[in-house]
């Protein structure tokens, strides 16, 4: 035997002999098998247990234990190099929130005066108003004012030509004169008229005639009489004087101007009172009566500065504007307030002293009824009220549940609720 066969047999000398019959069970042969998995197979088939192999095992229990000393040795490395890091400090609780409240949106309970009013508007006009005319024909002379002078009552605002008014007034008197002269003869002649016929002298035609002569006499003399209290009478009114204390509104006419009886001359006003005739809803018109005051408010005037007095109230409405008109007079003795000034006003219905009330805004509503947030100590209680009718500014009376002094959010702050802290800021 070679050497080739020698060295042939040493490697198979050891290995299984081939056997044609042993397959495993996907039919490979035993010649296709590699060592492992023939020895694998004839141990199966003498029933002995399959040799188990450690040596991988052993070998990832030695990677591990490598990579975990690996890890701890680099741990302590860097906890070496770097600081130690102290504890971070406990956060503090968020602050509690506080409410800053101004002074608009808080309020102070006081007693006051509250009053239930209706609203008017209108304009002013003077009292007493007189449009002065001519009353008789003739050409004025003078005119002694202008609109906007002051007059006293007696004062001559025009003067028409008097010749030949005075000329009448001569007439007349004259003719008066001459009847009662004639009248005096008459008379005369009616006594010795009577002394005949009492003693049986004159008939009684001649006594009858006598009288009859003394009446038409005394009759013309009545007539004459009156034509010269009428020429007298032209005369004065061709002065036209002041009819009372006031001022010249108006003048429509001027010396040379030929006048007729009736011709509009000028205006006089009486300012030192002035009436408003102002309008209210007719729905209020159950709520007026005379003797009401009324706060009015003057354009171009101070709010609040004027006061007047409801003096009468028309009883129908105007059809047009659903309106009713009241008339409220004005005291002007200080003479500031001028015709056809606009003025709004409320006229005061009724009144309740002493009482306390609130901003309809400071009232709120939850399912256990009405009540305020009232500051207590620095915090908003919940304070139930009972309320009554409302009143004029918007406010409605507090009949319980308040106290004079009770400081309470007015404002209609959606964010505030009982329990929250607040600040009050002057």
């Amino acid at each position: 035997m070679n050497d080739m066969s020698k060295n042939r047999a040493d490697t198979h000398e050891d290995a299984p002999r081939e056997d044609p019959a042993l397959v495993d069970a996907n039919g490979k042969p035993q010649w296709a098998m590699s060592r492992r998995e023939t020895e694998r197979l004839l141990r199966e088939r003498a029933g002995l247990p399959p040799i188990r192999r450690r040596w991988p095992w052993i070998v990832l229990a030695l990677v591990l234990l490598a990579a975990a000393g690996g890890a701890a040795y680099w741990q302590m490395q860097r906890g070496a190099a770097a600081p130690v890091e102290e504890a971070a400090p406990a956060e503090p609780a968020p602050e509690e929130t506080v409410y800053r409240l101004a002074g608009p949106e808080v309020l102070q309970l006081e007693p006051m005066l509250l009053t239930r009013t209706v609203r008017v508007t209108g304009t002013l006009e003077p009292t007493r108003s007189a449009e002065l005319s001519s009353e008789i024909s003739g050409t004025v002379e003078t005119v002694a004012v202008q609109p906007g002078d002051s007059v006293s009552r007696g004062d001559i605002l025009v003067q028409v030509d008097t010749e030949s008014l005075g000329i009448d007034l001569d007439l007349a008197r004259s003719n008066a004169s001459a009847t009662e002269v004639q009248l005096g003869l008459a008379q005369t002649q009616l006594e010795r008229a009577q002394q005949l016929s009492d003693r049986g002298v004159a008939t009684t035609s001649t006594l009858d005639e006598a009288r009859s002569s003394v009446q038409q006499l005394q009759s013309s003399l009545s007539a004459q009489q009156d034509q010269v209290r009428s020429a007298e009478l032209r005369l004065r009114n061709a002065t036209l004087r002041a009819p009372f204390d006031g001022m010249v509104s108006s003048r429509t006419v001027d010396p040379g101007q030929f006048v007729q009886t009736g011709t509009p001359l000028m205006t006089v006003v009486d300012l030192s009172s002035v009436e408003m005739e102002g309008n209210a809803p007719v729905a209020s018109a159950a709520r007026l009566e005379a003797g009401q005051s009324v706060r009015l408010n003057i354009d171009g005037m101070e709010a609040g500065a004027i006061e007047g007095t409801v003096q009468r109230i028309n009883p129908v409405a105007s059809s047009g504007s659903r309106t009713i008109t009241v008339y409220i007079e004005i005291d002007n003795a200080e003479g500031r307030l001028r015709g056809g000034m606009f003025a709004t006003g409320e006229v005061v219905t009724a009144t309740e002293a002493d009482a306390l009330a609130l901003p309809e805004a400071a009232l709120r509503e939850d399912a256990e009824g009405t009540y305020v947030l009232r500051v207590e100590d620095g915090v908003l209680a919940r304070a139930p009220v009972e309320t009554g009718a409302g009143w004029s500014g918007d406010l409605t009376r507090v009949t319980e549940g308040l106290a004079p002094g009770d400081i309470v959010v007015s404002a209609p702050l959606d964010d505030l609720a009982a329990g929250a802290r607040v600040q009050l800021e002057e």
